[in-house]
């Protein structure tokens, strides 16, 4: 997988990006963030790598984020009409905490599901699979989601 990338032939998968970020023990932020001033990190609006792309018009950018040991992400997602993503389980402690910006969208952990609309926030336990689904078919929704993930690269699997 990484010579296809590395060639330009592959387009990985976030979660693909999640398992070569932990392999290398540095996190995703820096593997996808390589201009890296100290102290003060600025990601301009537009500048935001895009790591996601539905099949319904949905995309997840990854805006912000920390380095390791105990890593933060900040996303901005947006969901097409009718659109999904799942995730599976991450590493085991991390967890998610997810704000609708606007529209609805459907919440499932585990065995559990939750309809959220615009102003609804959840936390969650990012350590067991997890889907975003938008269940309306005539308005995108769009959430920030900020990821928690306790010691990366400490060897602990996703």
């Amino acid at each position: 997988m990484l010579v296809s990338i590395e060639q330009g032939s592959a387009n990985p998968s976030v979660a693909t990006l999640l398992r070569i970020s932990d392999a290398l023990g540095i996190g995703l932020p820096a593997l996808v963030n390589m201009d890296r001033p100290s102290g003060l990190r600025v990601t301009r609006a537009g500048a935001a790598p895009l790591l996601w792309r539905g099949k319904l018009g949905g995309r997840a950018m990854l805006v912000a984020g920390t380095d390791p040991p105990d890593v933060v992400e900040l996303w901005d997602w947006t969901l097409g009409p009718g659109d999904t993503h799942f995730s599976e389980a991450h590493a085991a402690g991390t967890r998610e905490l997810l704000f609708v910006l606007d529209g609805q969208l459907e919440l499932r952990v585990g065995q559990h599901a939750e309809a959220l609309a615009k102003g609804d926030s959840a936390s969650f336990a990012g350590d067991l699979a997890h889907e975003y689904v938008n269940v309306s078919s005539a308005h995108a929704a769009r959430f920030a989601l900020t990821v928690f993930e306790p010691a990366v690269g400490g060897g602990a699997a996703r």
